[in-house]
């Protein structure tokens, strides 16, 4: 999938909307597969979650900070998320 490679691979969100374009690696550089909101310093902010957990967290964070229906987030992060790198088994 090339248009994976444009969206944060933790969270799905589309990397040119990330307003820091990308999170940070371990040594300082910016990351080209995740987001500010989920990695910086080479670390995820949320490591340790779960996908189901990841999931829950992205359908809060749509509906409360983006007006987005909660049954709408939930089929979005449910189709999206178990697909990208950090989430494939």
């Amino acid at each position: 999938m090339e248009n994976q490679s444009k969206i944060c691979q933790s969270c799905g969100m589309p990397l040119d909307k990330d307003p820091n374009k990308g999170g940070t690696n371990a040594d300082n550089s910016k990351s080209d597969k995740y987001c500010s909101f989920c990695f910086k310093d080479g670390v995820f902010f949320d490591e340790g979650i779960s996908l189901k957990e990841k999931i829950e967290k992205n359908i809060l964070i749509a509906v409360e900070r983006m007006n987005i229906p909660e049954s709408q987030a939930r089929q979005m992060a449910e189709s999206i998320l178990p697909n990208l790198e950090r989430w494939k088994q």
